[in-house]
């Protein structure tokens, strides 16, 4: 029974060190998994270029939307006139407008409960609006 246990404590400790000395030497290689093209957390591009690149997505979809509409027969899609209404900031949709409403006046309320200043209901939901992309 003497010999089992020297044999099991001579192998636990042989486990810890090779262990503890493949945990050292790879450290750089765990630390360098996942970095590639591939890469889901790359560096962002500029806001001007993503900005640029986005309206380009969206004139390549509107004219897709348009040559699919002619072959069903339909007429086509101004895809200028869409372009600007769906990229102008006043053209939210009028029960997204009063759902932010909504939102804002209920935030007020537990603002003045609070003891706090309300916020001025049109700015804040403007401001809201804006934020969301519009």
């Amino acid at each position: 029974m003497d010999v089992f246990g020297t044999v099991l404590i001579v192998v636990s400790l042989l486990a810890v060190v090779i262990a503890a000395i493949s945990y050292w030497g790879s450290g750089r290689i765990y630390s360098g998994l996942g970095r590639g093209d591939l890469e889901l957390e790359r560096e962002r591009p500029a806001a001007a270029t993503s900005a640029a690149e986005a309206q380009e997505e969206i004139v390549q979809m509107l004219e897709a939307k348009s040559r699919r509409r002619e072959a069903r027969g339909e007429a086509p899609l101004d895809v200028e006139a869409e372009l600007a209404s769906l990229t102008s900031s006043g053209g939210h949709d009028p029960a997204l407008r009063e759902e932010v409403r909504q939102l804002v006046v209920a935030r007020n309320e537990r603002r003045q409960r609070q003891g706090k200043e309300p916020l001025d209901v049109d700015a804040e939901v403007e401001r809201q609006l804006h934020d969301l992309g519009g």
